[in-house]
């Protein structure tokens, strides 16, 4: 080989390993992730249980429950939206059950329909025990004047609703109010860019190894 070559040769063997051991590396956390992600969608579909009195925001995250109890007649309007019914509201309410005051996410309700009345109302509820993360820097205080939320933030609801900082968020509810659809926890929101971005490194690898035969290719040309 000549030695106007080595450099060029090396430095693209070299780059070319690193980009597809990043994407090796992106493949075993898909692997790890598609793992996680099925552990939580077995989790949320468990039979549910009573609330527990003690409850830890990470052990006991999605953990499913079956509660009875009455909802309250102040709620958070949390402002949202679905793909196939338009803007709307996440409907939050108080929820007593025997001597305990949790919150209740009781679902989507429409835009046109959020001012129709909900008295306080006796319900069945299967559902998950959530501490959504949805807030940052960025996200807007709640609207004093609409009452509405742009995010869910457990701890400020409770402190507004004068609840624990507990938060169910309905699967099924009985008696259906008609009006308000469940919007269930899923794993869906967690992000699974792994494949993408291993995809990513293949492909940089392949223009690495494009690059370093056309500068190759250039340099014999001219020693020829």
């Amino acid at each position: 080989m000549q030695k106007q070559l080595i450099f060029p040769a090396a430095l693209g063997v070299i780059g070319a390993a690193i980009l597809l051991s990043l994407c090796v590396w992106q493949v075993q956390r898909m692997a790890w992730k598609n793992g996680i992600l099925a552990q939580i969608d077995a989790r949320i579909v468990a039979d549910p249980v009573a609330l527990p009195l003690d409850l830890d925001p990470v052990a006991d995250k999605y953990l499913p429950v079956f509660v009875k109890g009455t909802t309250g007649t102040e709620e958070i309007l949390v402002l949202t939206s679905q793909s196939k019914q338009g803007p709307g509201f996440r409907v939050i309410t108080s929820f007593d059950i025997d001597d305990r005051r949790v919150m209740l996410d009781r679902g989507f309700i429409r835009q046109t329909d959020v001012d129709a009345a909900r008295p306080a109302t006796s319900l069945v509820v299967t559902g998950n025990v959530h501490w959504p993360d949805e807030t940052d820097s960025y996200t807007p205080a709640p609207d004093p004047a609409s009452g509405m939320w742009f995010a869910r933030d457990v701890d400020k609801m409770a402190a507004a609703l004068k609840t624990e900082p507990v938060l169910i968020i309905a699967r099924s509810s009985s008696p259906d109010s008609g009006l308000i659809t469940p919007l269930p926890v899923t794993s869906s929101s967690i992000s699974n860019d792994h494949l993408e971005y291993a995809i990513t490194w293949f492909l940089m690898a392949l223009v690495w190894v494009s690059m370093t035969a056309y500068l190759i290719l250039r340099i014999r040309r001219k020693t020829v």
